[in-house]
């Protein structure tokens, strides 16, 4: 792995857009800093054009390989960026080998050749990445020129953005170097049913480099017993008395994991050659009724957060303390489920949502899309790549249980109707074993987009963002708000995001806005009438948010948006614990196995009984 130090990052220059040859690269060299990876590089130094920096930047690593690496042309060497916000531009040894638009999802290149053509032990990667977001891009943005000279001088632009989070940028996952044979498992596909209590996991293997091959399968139990075999690239293993994937608090066993193991056998013109990959696999049924989401057959009511990738410093970059400790206090709250907003998020968090039973509605990079351009022909062909990149990735996680296709779109615009029935549509092409939504905060008269969606999710604001400091009128709009919905559509809807901003000490009583007593106050009105719906139609509540996180500068943002539940430090507000009082008593209403949940402290675990 490429972690540590890319030295040296940044050669950095002002400029949006335009695209440089590495042969330019010293040309147009600018300051440079040592840079970890990953992380976002805004928040690292101590220059503040950095912090707001728009336009291409560069890093820089050298890396010694193994000798096997460099002279055993029976192995393949292939590069894999984990993330690159937001265009990324890959060389080695200067060779250009990749090209990437999207922040949030990985991209490689095989690099064998580059390595294994001389007496070179080491090779040198330079990855230029530019985060300047256009009307096309996802998430999309413009570029303003300020041309009063007056004002401002000459050349001056800023980004602007209809998104309410910072754009960080640079490397934010892994980069890292392996190998494989040069016949290789490239792709498995796993599906999973239930007939009475077998498990049935349909799989499909892809190989590449060789039509001459033979395919072993074996699924594994959690005590390593092989459980089901079978052979060849695509099949079927029955599971006697299968143990099923259940969400955190919906069993007493939840989470639970079989293990998929698949060898490959292929004769080359060297000989033999092997390669072996092992899949976690959760044995899961996904439906959506009128008005329930139900998982193996039961309802299921999604009780959790929404997210950001999002620390001090870090930025968005990649951290396993944080990673963990965000779960640690997901059991802590009883949650079950969180949305993944407003962009794919880091594959061990979708690792550890399969691991700890927290159900992930995974949504796209399709957050900002506010104006006629970004409905375009050009902008609607990304989203469909984007879809396909993301489905590829996150297929096989049984926690995920929905693809959410974008956050807050105009859809009340005249092109949002054909968009969003396309792109739902190729969705549900590429995976028709998910229901697919996106997320709405328009008005259900004018909304063009949520006929094609299997869920309805709904933002709304009460009290806050009008109507602000009156939390007596929540109930009666936030009943309005479903009732509508509900008698439009009869869908199930799912409160994908409501909540006030809080800073954290500040009390009044009686309760004013950015009080820690407001953001109580209005969440138990939501509940209220929550409680209400849950037993129709409503099957799911998403607090905004999980913990504070960095925004653009503006008056209404001190030093960010402050509508964490927890502090972006991950300290609790009072109102975690109103939330964790209303998800405990949630899960003990909705269970369907074994005695009470029960929420025990060890030390400082929860653990569940």
């Amino acid at each position: 792995m490429l972690h540590a130090l890319f030295v040296e990052l940044l050669t950095w220059q002002q400029r949006p857009c335009s695209l440089f040859h590495s042969q330019r690269l010293k040309q147009h060299s600018g300051p440079s800093l040592d840079m970890p990876v990953p992380s976002s590089f805004n928040d690292v130094g101590q220059d503040g054009r950095l912090r707001s920096f728009v336009g291409w930047v560069w890093y820089e690593r050298e890396a010694t390989l193994p000798q096997r690496w460099t002279e055993d042309l029976g192995t393949r060497v292939v590069l894999r960026i984990g993330s690159a916000h937001y265009y990324a531009i890959v060389w080695v040894n200067g060779v250009h080998v990749a090209e990437h638009e999207g922040g949030h999802l990985p991209f490689e290149a095989d690099i064998s050749k580059l390595v294994q053509s001389g007496p070179l032990s080491s090779c040198r990667i330079t990855i230029a990445i530019n985060n300047t977001l256009s009307p096309h891009t996802l998430p999309p943005g413009t570029i303003l020129y300020k041309t009063d000279t007056s004002k401002y001088p000459k050349g001056y632009f800023v980004q602007n953005t209809n998104f309410d989070f910072f754009n960080y940028a640079g490397l934010h996952r892994t980069v890292l170097l392996y190998t494989t044979p040069t016949t290789y498992i490239d792709d498995i596909t796993v599906t999973t049913d239930v007939d009475q209590d077998t498990g049935l996991v349909n799989y499909q293997i892809v190989v590449q480099g060789s039509e001459h091959f033979q395919l072993e399968v074996c699924l594994l139990d959690e005590e390593g017993r092989v459980v089901a075999k079978g052979t060849g690239g695509r099949g079927q293993l029955r599971v006697p008395s299968a143990h099923l994937w259940w969400p955190y608090l919906m069993h007493e066993h939840p989470a639970y994991l079989y293990s998929l193991e698949v060898k490959l056998t292929a004769q080359t013109a060297a000989g033999f050659v092997s390669d072996f990959y092992t899949l976690p696999v959760g044995i899961r049924t996904v439906a959506v009724t009128e008005s329930q989401f139900r998982i193996n057959g039961k309802p299921f009511y999604f009780h959790g957060v929404n997210k950001h990738e999002d620390a001090d410093i870090r930025g968005k970059g990649f951290d396993w303390p944080l990673l963990v400790k965000d779960f640690n206090l997901l059991h802590w709250l009883g949650a079950n489920a969180f949305r993944t907003s407003h962009y794919p998020y880091a594959e061990e968090v979708m690792q550890l949502c399969d691991r700890y039973g927290i159900v992930a509605i995974d949504e796209s990079p399709g957050v900002g899309i506010m104006v006629a351009q970004s409905f375009s022909n050009v902008s609607l062909q990304h989203h469909l790549e984007v879809m396909e990149e993301m489905v590829r990735r996150d297929k096989n996680h049984p926690a995920v249980v929905m693809w959410s296709v974008a956050n807050e779109p105009a859809s009340f615009l005249k092109p949002a109707g054909y968009y969003f029935k396309t792109l739902i549509a190729h969705t549900k092409a590429l995976d028709p074993s998910r229901p697919v939504t996106f997320v709405t905060n328009s008005n259900y008269e004018a909304d063009l987009a949520v006929p094609y969606v299997d869920v309805i999710c709904v933002n709304s604001y009460y009290s806050w963002y009008h109507d602000y400091g009156h939390m007596e009128v929540i109930q009666l709009q936030l009943a309005t708000q479903f009732e509508s919905w509900y008698k439009t559509y009869q869908k199930p809807i799912i409160q994908s995001e409501y909540g006030a901003e809080t800073i954290t000490g500040f009390h009044e009583d009686p309760p004013l806005m950015f009080s820690e007593e407001y953001q109580k106050g209005l969440l138990e009105q939501y509940h209220v009438v929550l409680d209400q719906k849950r037993k129709e139609y409503v099957v799911g509540e998403l607090i905004w948010n999980f913990a504070d996180f960095m925004t653009d500068q503006s008056p209404q943002r001190a030093i960010g948006n402050r509508k964490g539940i927890f502090t972006r430090q991950r300290q609790p507000k009072s109102a975690a614990f109103l939330l964790r009082e209303r998800y405990w008593k949630l899960a003990n209403e909705t269970k369907y196995h074994g005695s009470a949940v029960k929420s025990q402290c060890v030390g400082n675990s929860p653990f569940t009984f």
